[in-house]
């Protein structure tokens, strides 16, 4: 592998924890897992209508099509992956795992990414990277590679061909 994209990553950590005091509450996963728990077709509904792609923000319009297609790539994964892959991704700490990686990265986030934080994430991305080049879109919301698809395919291959 010659180069690498980290578009909206979680790394390095999420959940809250003395180590990493900034990161997010582990209520809040336990709310997505208690969401997925109660009602995961509503919760498949809720995450991309609301914070996922900035729809809950005044002005932004929000598309049928993507919520629709969102709901169905959820759907068709299974429950117990959804439930378990919560954990995965908020208590996994993959500091080691950024540290190792030595291609050049292209670290890509929108500055309005109510999911994964940029500056939990993407700012501590580029500073563990060896070669990390970090790019914050202003206003971009955590599904950027869907709402702003042009914009983010052209960096990411203008970044390849580099």
């Amino acid at each position: 592998m010659a180069k690498a994209v980290l578009l909206a990553a979680v790394p390095p950590l999420m959940v809250k924890t003395a180590n990493n005091p900034d990161g997010t509450p582990i209520e809040v996963f336990d709310g997505f897992r208690k969401a997925l728990e109660t009602n995961r077709a509503q919760f498949f509904l809720d995450v991309p209508a609301g914070p996922f792609y900035g729809y809950n923000r005044p002005g932004v319009r929000a598309s049928q099509g993507i919520l629709e297609n969102w709901w169905r790539q959820g759907m068709m994964g299974s429950a117990l992956a959804h439930y378990e892959g919560i954990r995965a991704f908020s208590e996994t700490d993959q500091t080691d795992d950024l540290k190792a990686i030595t291609v050049p990265t292209l670290v890509l986030r929108g500055d309005d990414d109510q999911v994964v934080p940029y500056k939990d994430a993407s700012l501590l991305q580029a500073k563990l990277l060896k070669h990390g080049t970090l790019k914050v879109y202003p206003g971009y919301p955590h599904g950027l590679m869907t709402t702003h698809a042009d914009v983010i395919n052209a960096d990411i291959l203008s970044f390849a061909r580099s």
